[in-house]
């Protein structure tokens, strides 16, 4: 038995909630109610809305997870009261007045950044390349094509919503790193996790590790929830 029996997981760019799908069984096998939240990637304050809706709908206390660009999300919807535990996976951290954008930014260059494509309403999608070598290259052909098929593009501006207080701050934070991340380089994922104080741990994963290495995912997940 856990602690807190309620998570919420968060999608990130280019995915959507059944990125997850892999590690919902796992949670909910030791008990956990488990809800996966479809963000509508248009702009960074309908996506904190639809986290803030999923959290109102828990019973309980809860762990907030967020990956890629959700970890920007979660920073700001995290501050609801309910909100026991952040967990961040291979995330953005921004602090208050930051936003994921700006901190990519700042970041060493990232070979995924060369394999964003724009349209013309300003929504982000990433190439096959980038898929297939930089965003999930650990994973099997068949699910490389179901994620470059399924990805979900995003505005643009939502890259740069801002976070007006980092609810990291103010609460037990833990941050998994995957080692072979070619979309944000582990050096800065390692310095956002320092930042935070946050429980650190590694996979030697892609920038997926829900996809490739569910199990050490959800392990990761629990660890939060006791």
């Amino acid at each position: 038995m856990t602690a807190i029996t309620n998570v919420i997981l968060v999608h990130g760019a280019w995915a959507d909630g059944s990125s997850w799908a892999k590690v919902i069984p796992l949670l909910a096998k030791q008990g956990l109610a488990v809800t996966a939240v479809q963000l509508p990637l248009n702009s960074f304050e309908a996506d904190v809305a639809a986290v803030k809706r999923a959290i109102a709908l828990a019973e309980g206390d809860v762990v907030l997870v967020g990956h890629s660009y959700a970890g920007a999300v979660i920073s700001d919807a995290g501050n609801d009261p309910k909100v026991a535990r952040l967990v961040y996976v291979d995330a953005f951290a921004p602090d208050g007045g930051e936003s994921a954008g700006s901190l990519f930014g700042q970041f060493q260059s990232a070979p995924l950044g060369a394999e964003i494509r724009p349209d013309a309403e300003g929504f982000l999608a990433l190439s096959r390349i980038g898929i297939f070598e930089l965003f999930a290259q650990d994973v099997s052909e068949d699910e490389k094509l179901v994620t470059f098929a399924t990805q979900g593009p995003i505005n643009g501006a939502a890259l740069g919503g801002t976070v007006t207080q980092a609810a990291w701050r103010s609460r037990p934070t833990f941050y998994l790193i995957g080692d072979q991340d070619h979309a944000i380089p582990p050096v800065e994922q390692e310095r956002m996790a320092a930042r935070m104080n946050a429980t650190i741990g590694h996979v030697n994963s892609s920038h997926v590790p829900m996809l490739s290495q569910p199990a050490a995912v959800a392990s990761f997940i629990l660890q939060a929830a006791v």
